[in-house]
């Protein structure tokens, strides 16, 4: 047609092809082996220590989760790493305030909140008396140094710290395979400064050690303070080397806040100096802020927004709706968690992860919308189906030749590409947009097209048609970190 080319598919081939492949292999169906033979090491979550799990670290979570998915689909070797924030002055800090206001019993009893309370209040105190920040640098330097009383409870607060982070995780169904803390790099850290001294690229200003960035024209790249102490860039570095050393990474993704932008750049152009070359491997995966619209959260305290009470606020919107709804469903309880937990992620998912996100419960749990709801009721709803006739065999995929079933074989068709598309970008929303077509056409295919009621070859036709989308459904949502419920 004048300058184009058309191409046109054989639509009952297309349809033979599709779903006969999607229900030959399963759980498998998008899955390729692009990565086969290489690692990629994903840092993601990394929340701090001695503090609450707080809404901030969400997004990384969820993100990282997602990616780790994808990556592994498209057939790579993933090691997940949680870089826990478990050093540095504000453990010095937290000392102090524990010497000053530290309560056994409070520790014992909540102990998550009161180390976010004493460190609080340490900040609130010092703004009276700014001896309390010499302080916290001084038990920081103890700490540092091997100080045992320091190291002990230093040691108490990340192990409290790490049973509470695994408990949320839970929740959320989200895994580590690493969970190397900043930490574990310290017997490392003075090896990696000589490294970088003995290429003559350490400097030294106002008494602290640098790596001078300004024909890269960012400013310095801070390696060692006045006092001898270590910061996060001699950490990072130290890992990233690390990571390199152990994993032999084909990709290094480090999943972070927007506004760590620059410390990336920084940290990248260091290990460039250093002749690291695998250092164009490494790439920081920014993402936008979330706020919350209008809603009932609780903050306890202040302005830090708990994830384990954003969880808890899903799951009870879920129970409230599906009570409603649907009050005789069985497990309730359940299917309330994965369809609060899965709103909650698909709500952020869903969405550029390079933008901030508006975050509205209604939106988010609206079974018509564009939400995790809406696709798992998809996915309920063909499993009632089938539940009343199963698969039946013979089935001649050929007689799928309707506008309504092709135009749901097409999309169907299109779930390998969007894993890829998500890979190559690092952005699961191009999976979860792809659920959200999948389950608008299996909408419109469902009111158009009869299946239990249709001729008996037809009938089979379409039972594998639907079969075929509620597996694209589930492999997708377990792309995301969410769970397809059976019944809703």
């Amino acid at each position: 047609m004048g300058p184009y080319l058309n191409f046109y598919a054989d639509r009952s081939k297309l349809a033979e092809y599709t779903v006969g492949e999607i229900l030959r292999w399963g759980g498998d169906f998008g899955k390729s082996d692009e990565g086969k033979g290489k690692t990629v090491v994903l840092d993601y979550s990394a929340p701090n220590i001695a503090k609450p799990f707080g809404i901030g670290h969400l997004r990384s979570t969820i993100i990282g989760n997602s990616l780790y998915k994808i990556h592994a689909a498209l057939g790579y070797k993933c090691v997940g790493i949680n870089y826990i924030g478990d050093w540095g002055t504000q453990f010095g800090k937290l000392i102090a305030a524990y010497q000053h206001w530290g309560d056994e019993a409070l520790l014992q009893q909540d102990p998550i909140n009161h180390l976010y309370e004493l460190y609080v209040r340490f900040h609130r105190e010092a703004e009276a008396d700014p001896g309390l920040e010499a302080e916290g640098r001084g038990w920081f330097k103890k700490l540092e140094d091997g100080d045992s009383y320091a190291t002990e409870l230093w040691q108490r607060f990340r192990d409290i710290s790490l049973a509470e982070f695994k408990r949320v995780y839970a929740r959320l169904g989200v895994e580590f395979d690493c969970w190397h803390g900043e930490s574990f790099y310290n017997k490392m850290l003075d090896e990696t400064i000589a490294a970088v001294d003995a290429l003559g690229l350490l400097e030294q200003s106002q008494g602290a050690w640098i790596v001078n960035l300004e024909e890269e024209g960012m400013p310095p790249c801070l390696l060692r303070k006045q006092d001898g102490a270590t910061l996060y860039a001699t950490r990072d570095l130290t890992a990233a080397i690390y990571r390199h050393d152990t994993w032999g990474f084909a990709k290094a993704l480090y999943v972070v806040g927007v506004d760590q932008t620059l410390y990336f750049r920084q940290l990248f152009a260091v290990l460039k100096k250093m002749g690291k070359p695998w250092v164009e491997n490494c790439q920081h995966i920014p993402f936008g802020m979330i706020r919350f619209n209008g809603g009932k959260m609780s903050t306890r305290q202040g302005s830090l927004v708990f994830l384990d009470d954003v969880l808890t606020e899903a799951i009870d919107l879920a129970t409230e709706i599906i009570a409603e709804k649907n009050p005789d469903l069985p497990n309730k309880e359940e299917v309330a968690r994965q369809v609060g937990v899965g709103a909650l992620i698909f709500g952020d998912l869903s969405n550029d992860r390079i933008k901030d996100i508006d975050f509205d419960w209604d939106q988010v749990m609206d079974f018509s919308g564009e939400t995790a709801p809406y696709i798992q009721y998809a996915h309920a709803r063909i499993c009632s189906i089938l539940r009343k006739a199963p698969l039946e065999p013979g089935f001649n995929l050929s007689l799928l030749e309707g506008e309504y079933e092709n135009a749901l074989v097409s999309v169907l068709s299109k779930f390998p590409e969007a894993i890829e598309r998500a890979g190559a970008t690092c952005k699961p929303s191009f999976v979860a947009r792809y659920l959200i077509d999948v389950a608008k056409e299996f909408s419109r295919f469902y009111h158009q097209c009869p299946v239990l009621n249709a001729p008996p070859a037809v009938r089979a036709a379409r039972l594998a048609l639907i079969d075929a989308t509620r597996q694209v459904l589930a492999n997708g949502l377990s792309l995301l970190g969410i769970e397809a419920p059976e019944e809703m």
